[in-house]
């Protein structure tokens, strides 16, 4: 007989900064339809966790990322109403040059680009667990560290 391993989905979610906000997307699809989110998505077999956060970036905004960090690992079973799913959450810079403009453009499963002040982020209606993602954010920014669900008792 063979065994059946249930595993929680590898995803991936992105923080996507530049001068002091964050990229965010507005969900097309369910769960959290309309919300507020990160950039990120599901990991393909055979892919890099890194590898799948530019690609979700550049499918979702358009924007080609240098991701710098990874802020952390977030596994709480109740955190994706879809299923258990994992998500490694990774910190990125855009590539530009310094005169130019940053142009997000929404693609594939986002139907708008919001940048948001990074102190703003608390008064947003965020899908996921992406709230206190973004919290935890604001305290790396200030002190470093890698979080993950359980860390502050999620």
């Amino acid at each position: 007989m063979k065994e059946h391993h249930k595993n929680p989905i590898p995803t991936v979610d992105i923080i996507i900064e530049e001068n002091s906000r964050i990229v965010l997307i507005k969900r097309r699809n369910e769960p959290f339809k309309h919300h507020l989110a990160l950039p990120g998505g599901f990991v393909n077999e055979g892919e890099r966790v890194e590898d799948a956060a530019k690609r979700e970036a550049r499918e979702e905004t358009s924007l080609d990322v240098d991701l710098i960090d990874i802020l952390g690992v977030y596994s709480d079973a109740k955190r994706d109403p879809r299923g258990h799913n994992m998500s490694t959450v990774f910190i990125g810079r855009c590539f530009h040059n310094k005169s130019d403009e940053i142009k997000a453009v929404a693609k594939d499963d986002a139907v708008e680009i919001e940048w948001v002040s990074i102190d703003a982020v608390g008064d947003k209606n965020l899908g996921f667990d992406h709230k206190q993602i973004l919290l935890d954010y604001k305290r790396w920014k200030k002190f470093g560290g890698t979080f993950w669900s359980s860390k502050y008792g999620i």
